[in-house]
């Protein structure tokens, strides 16, 4: 039988501006391992050119999905691309990579990144790219409903997406009064962000509307579950829910590993142009 999924949690993403360029709001933030293991954190961007400059990373994975606005990509391996309003790059780090992301000379982005824990094992894999443009992504319809399938499945539709941690995103569109049941492996931690619209989720009809990270319950031990929602007025959703791999966690900057020494031999290094092999 499926466990029903409730909402543990409600937050409202607050914003803050840092510069005449760049505003921003965390909607996972960083710290909080445990809880939102295997994401390490979420952040919601407003930039123009010129906000972010080259830097590292490495033992992480970064899922850059694009909300408005066109982002140009730059890096040490992979040279150079461009996302528009829908698509999503899926960068592994692994053992380092050296990038930069750039919105288009004129343009605003607005934008998601989630940085994904690797597993111990998956630190120091080779560097990857993986752009997931909207248009081409495989989608489920239902009635009044698009689930636009990133990563994972939903109801037996997959996308082609590899991953070392098991994820699943998706982006879901209701009409107003709609419904739709996505399902999860029980084991799976996740959350919901809302980007437009509201509506009522999981098994407590729990209100939601736009600017808010919704948690899911966990399935207690079930194998197999589902969170259902429902169109207010018209929604845009996108969920995020995969297996926690449950090892410690040790952060510095762009860096995420499982010990200070190893934090401290990525910093030689980047600093010894290691980055750049």
């Amino acid at each position: 039988m499926q466990n029903q999924r409730g909402i543990r949690r409600i937050k409202t993403v607050q914003y803050q501006t840092n510069s005449s360029i760049h505003r921003n709001g965390f909607v996972l933030e960083p710290g909080n391992w445990k809880e939102y293991d295997p994401f390490l954190m979420l952040m919601e961007d407003f930039f123009q050119r010129g906000t972010f400059d080259f830097h590292p990373h490495r033992g992480i994975e970064t899922v850059t999905y694009v909300i408005d606005g066109t982002l140009e990509h730059f890096d040490n391996k992979a040279g150079h691309g461009k996302l528009g309003p829908g698509d999503v790059q899926w960068m592994t780090a692994g053992k380092g990579v050296i990038h930069k992301e750039d919105p288009a000379p004129g343009s605003t982005v607005h934008s998601l990144q989630l940085w994904i824990n690797l597993p111990r094992s998956k630190k120091m894999t080779e560097p990857r790219y993986q752009n997931l443009k909207g248009k081409d992504m495989p989608v489920r319809k239902e009635e009044g409903a698009i689930v636009r399938v990133f990563s994972g499945s939903s109801k037996g539709v997959q996308a082609p997406t590899l991953n070392h941690v098991p994820v699943t995103m998706v982006e879901i569109l209701l009409e107003s009064g709609a419904s739709v049941v996505q399902d999860l492996p029980g084991s799976y931690n996740g959350f919901l962000y809302i980007l437009e619209g509201s509506g009522t989720f999981g098994v407590h009809q729990t209100e939601g509307r736009a600017g808010q990270v919704l948690f899911l319950d966990s399935a207690d031990e079930a194998l197999e579950s589902e969170i259902t929602m429902t169109a207010r007025e018209k929604l845009r959703v996108l969920l995020y829910a995969g297996e926690p791999i449950n090892e410690p966690v040790v952060a510095y900057g762009p860096f995420v590993m499982n010990t200070q020494e190893e934090i401290r031999q990525a910093m030689i290094d980047y600093q010894t142009g290691k980055f750049d092999e």
